[in-house]
C-alpha cells in the first residue's frame, strides 16, 4: 500500500514540473511571452492611390475641379502695346468759313451722332452766299414762269419767234446763276436739307453757318470758344470713334519674323479685363531708336474701357497646334519625380501618373494617362500632393 501512494506522489510531481519548466526556461532565457492577436475589423482599407475627401472637406480646401478635354496650344511672345485712335475713326472738324465762332454745342468728353450740329459760326460770307442764292431762285422763278408763257403763245402762233427766244435766253441764263449760288452754297458745307430751307429761314439766321460732326463719336480735343474768330481752316473739334482702336506692338527684331497678318493678339486691361484683337499691319522698316518691328493690332472696344494713350502689355499668338486632352500646367504636380494628376472620383481624388506632351506657358498636352471628360483637380492641387506624401508614411 505504501508502494503504491509513493509512485502517486512521483507522478504529481513530475506533473507539476512539467507545467512550469517552460516558463523557466523563458523567464532565465529572456524570451517574451507571445503577442497578443486581435481579431481582425471589418473596415476595407483604402484603394491604393486613393486619397479619400468628402464634398465638404473639398469645397473648404478649395480645390477646383474641371474636366479635361482638347484645346489649342499656343506659343506666344509678350511686348509692349500703346492704345490709339483708328486713323480711320479720327476726324478734325474745321470751321470752313471766316467769321466769329458764336455757339461752341459739344463739350470735351462728349459723345456725339453724324450730322449733328456741334458749333454755329456767325459768317459775312454765308449771309452773302445765302443772299445770292436766294435772289438767283427768285429770278429763276420769275423767268421760268415768263418763259412757260412765252413757250405756250408761240406754239399758238400768238407771239413772235424773237421774243419766244429771248424768253429761253433769260430763262437759262437764270439757271445758270441758280446752279452757281447752289455751288457756292455746298463749297460752304452747306447740305441740301439746309439749302432748301433757306426761303422760311428769318433773315438773321442768314448769318449762320452750323458746323455738323462728319462721324458718330466722342469729343477727344476742344480747340475753341465763343467769340474767337476763325478762318476756313481753323480746327474747332477733334472727334473720334472709339469703337474700335488701334493698339501700337513694339516687337523684338528676333521675333518679327514670326508675326503675320491675322494672328490673334491678347490684351489685358489695367482693371484685368481682357481683350482680342487681331494683327492688321506688320511694317517692314526697323524703329532706329528701340531696334523693334512696328505692328498694329485692331480691337473692338464698344464701351470704350480701352483708352487712347494707355500703355500695355500684348500677347501675340505666333503660332497654334491643336491637342486632344489639355490641361492647366497648376493641375500637374511631380510626386516621385514623376508628373501626376488627381482625378475625381466618389470617394475622392485618385491619384495617377500622366505622360506629358507639348505645353505653353499656361497649358500642358496629356498623352497618356487621363481621357478627355474626366473630372480633374485644377486648383489647389498642392493639398492632394501633400495628403497623398501622409498616406505614403509607413506605419510602426
Amino acid at each position: 500500500m505504501s508502494r503504491k501512494l509513493a509512485l502517486s506522489l512521483v507522478i504529481l510531481a513530475s506533473l507539476a514540473v512539467g507545467a512550469t519548466l517552460p516558463g523557466l526556461v523563458a523567464r532565465f532565457s529572456g524570451a517574451r511571452a507571445p503577442a497578443v492577436v486581435t481579431a481582425p475589423t471589418d473596415a476595407p482599407a483604402p484603394a491604393e492611390g486613393l486619397i479619400p475627401l468628402t464634398a465638404v472637406q473639398i469645397e473648404s480646401a478649395k480645390i477646383g475641379v474641371e474636366k479635361a478635354g482638347p484645346g489649342v496650344i499656343r506659343r506666344q511672345i509678350t511686348v509692349p502695346a500703346t492704345v490709339k485712335p483708328d486713323p480711320d475713326r479720327l476726324a478734325r472738324v474745321a470751321a470752313k468759313v471766316a467769321g466769329v465762332v458764336s455757339a461752341m454745342r459739344a463739350k470735351l468728353g462728349d459723345d456725339v451722332q453724324k450730322d449733328q450740329t456741334i458749333a454755329v459760326i456767325d459768317s459775312r460770307e454765308v449771309a452773302d452766299a445765302k443772299s445770292e442764292y436766294l435772289a438767283a431762285r427768285a429770278n429763276f422763278d420769275l423767268q421760268s414762269q415768263l418763259f412757260q408763257r412765252e413757250k405756250g403763245l408761240f406754239e399758238k402762233k400768238i407771239t413772235a419767234e424773237q421774243l419766244f427766244l429771248k424768253a429761253r435766253a433769260a430763262f437759262t441764263e437764270a439757271k445758270l446763276r441758280l446752279d452757281l449760288a447752289r455751288g457756292k452754297l455746298a463749297a460752304l458745307d452747306l447740305s441740301d436739307a439746309e439749302i432748301a430751307a433757306l426761303g422760311s429761314q428769318p433773315i438773321a439766321r442768314l448769318r449762320e453757318k452750323e458746323i455738323h460732326a462728319p462721324i458718330r463719336g466722342r469729343v477727344i480735343e476742344r480747340l475753341a470758344n465763343i467769340g474767337l474768330p476763325v478762318t476756313p481752316e481753323t480746327q474747332l473739334y477733334v472727334l473720334a470713334d472709339l469703337s474700335e482702336v488701334e493698339v501700337e506692338l513694339a516687337v523684338p527684331v528676333a521675333d518679327l519674323a514670326s508675326v503675320r497678318v491675322g494672328q490673334p493678339v491678347m490684351l489685358k486691361g489695367a482693371d484685368g479685363r481682357k481683350f482680342e484683337g487681331a494683327v492688321r499691319v506688320v511694317h517692314s522698316i526697323i524703329t532706329p531708336d528701340t531696334r523693334t518691328g512696328h505692328v498694329v493690332a485692331t480691337f473692338r472696344n464698344a464701351d470704350y474701357a480701352l483708352r487712347a494713350g494707355s500703355l500695355l502689355n500684348a500677347e501675340i499668338t505666333v503660332e497654334q497646334s491643336p491637342a486632344k486632352v489639355l490641361i492647366p500646367r497648376a493641375a500637374v504636380q511631380l510626386v516621385h519625380n514623376e508628373p501626376t494628376v488627381f482625378v475625381r472620383v466618389a470617394d475622392g481624388f485618385e491619384k495617377r501618373v500622366v505622360e506629358l506632351g507639348d505645353g505653353d506657358e499656361k497649358s500642358v498636352e496629356i498623352i497618356k494617362g487621363i481621357s478627355a471628360g474626366e473630372p480633374i483637380a485644377v486648383e489647389n492641387s498642392f493639398v492632394l500632393k501633400a495628403e497623398a506624401g501622409k498616406t505614403e508614411i509607413p506605419e510602426e
